[in-house]
């Protein structure tokens, strides 16, 4: 007997007939005798509605109260479920982070999970229960509510299935996979049917919004297999595991577009020990998370130092960066906002040579200027005006025919 953990978007527990649907699916797999244990999140747009009246009663709402607040949707969706299967006969438990003994840290609307006990978890299934767990949400160690951050159900699924020793996470959601592209971008993006947890983790970190980056990491450390599927449709999904030696023939495996980039940059910086830990110390105190990062080459002792950021995070970055740039005597801060992100991610760049310059040549072709690159084993990514973004993904997928079944369909 197989142990799954299956977590459900919110689009796929929208609607009461959703529900339906889903519990339809759930009795499925548990007639074909596997043990299972659900995740739920909150239906679609439930949070966005929670944290809309939270900022009609105050402007930075107080974020123990807040976490406090968004987790009330994830209960309606277990509390819905498991009445549902307990009306068609089939006996279940519904149970919240708390219940469950998910402990975080004490960082509210972005925790991260400590330890899983799972205790009540396991005594369901001793029982012959199907436990519904809420996604998203955990409690610290003063007993407060915490949630896991923006798509954090899918960290709860894999934190739970690695604390359970499940067989597989299957994360059901409205895509029926991982494609080399965004569909909606390029026609033409095809469905992977296996990627490398390193694979995924820089997808997801790029833009793809298959699964929370945080969901990866966890699955990765811990080598918990995840499979990506749509609760709409029947099929084979896209299996995210570790590397084997056949994904290596594979030079690219997909390409990213992120639109979410703000460049800072700090001009007429002292050249001199510990100012760039003093600027980027205090951003990161601040959890704001800096991708790339130039500094150009000192002249008459003076530099410039530019870095990108989400956009959604400038203000706060902008705050902070002043501060110190006012404190090191820089000359001006500047902020160009209408930039995006472009990325190459396979884990065949560790044996395939020229993929970035045959990259950066694709780019130029079409009079895509390049602003910033960054590279690692397995990525290269440029920063281009927002404007080119979707003619850049096109035409990188074509140039390393992403579109065709041997490169793409591993």
């Amino acid at each position: 007997m197989s142990l799954y953990v299956q977590k459900f978007g919110g689009t796929s527990v929208g609607s009461v007939e959703r529900i339906h649907a889903v519990a339809d699916l759930i009795e499925r797999t548990a007639k074909e005798g596997h043990q299972l244990v659900v995740v739920l999140s909150a239906m679609s747009g439930e949070t966005d509605r929670l944290m809309r009246m939270a900022r009609e009663i105050c402007s930075i709402p107080d974020e123990r109260e807040l976490d406090l607040l968004l987790s009330s949707g994830e209960r309606v969706t277990i509390s819905l479920m498991a009445m549902t299967l307990r009306a068609r006969g089939i006996h279940a438990r519904s149970f919240t982070g708390r219940q469950v003994g998910i402990v975080t840290n004490n960082s509210h609307t972005k925790a991260r999970i400590s330890r899983v006990a799972a205790d009540r978890v396991k005594a369901a299934l001793s029982d012959g229960a199907i436990p519904i767990v809420a996604g998203f949400q955990g409690i610290n160690e003063l007993s407060d509510v915490t949630t896991l951050g923006r798509g954090g159900s899918d960290l709860t699924a894999v934190a739970l299935a690695a604390a359970l020793k499940a067989d597989r996470c299957v994360i059901y959601t409205d895509v029926d996979g991982v494609y080399t592209a965004d569909p909606n971008v390029v026609p033409n993006a095809r469905r992977l049917r296996t990627l490398s947890y390193e694979e995924m983790l820089e997808l997801a970190s790029l833009g793809a919004k298959v699964l929370q980056t945080r969901s990866v990491e966890f699955a990765a450390k811990h080598q918990v297999p995840i499979e990506v599927k749509s609760s709409f449709t029947e099929g084979q999904g896209t299996l995210v595991t570790r590397e084997h030696a056949d994904m290596e023939q594979v030079s690219v495996s997909g390409v990213a577009g992120d639109s979410n980039q703000a460049k800072v940059t700090v001009v007429g910086v002292p050249d001199s020990p510990g100012i760039a830990g003093e600027l980027f110390g205090s951003v990161a105190a601040a959890g704001i998370n800096v991708d790339m990062i130039i500094q150009n080459v000192s002249q008459e002792t003076l530099t410039d130092i530019s870095f990108t950021i989400p956009r959604a995070e400038l203000p706060q970055t902008l705050d902070l960066v002043k501060k110190v740039a006012s404190a090191i005597n820089a000359r001006d801060v500047a902020v160009k906002e209408d930039i995006a992100k472009v990325s190459l991610v396979g884990v065949g760049m560790r044996s395939h040579s020229g993929i970035a310059s045959r990259m950066f040549q694709a780019l130029s072709r079409e009079g895509i200027n390049i602003i910033m690159i960054s590279t690692s084993e397995i990525k290269v990514s440029c920063v281009i005006e927002e404007k080119y973004l979707e003619l850049a993904l096109r035409t990188l997928h074509h140039e390393f025919e992403l579109d065709k079944d041997s490169t793409t369909l591993k």
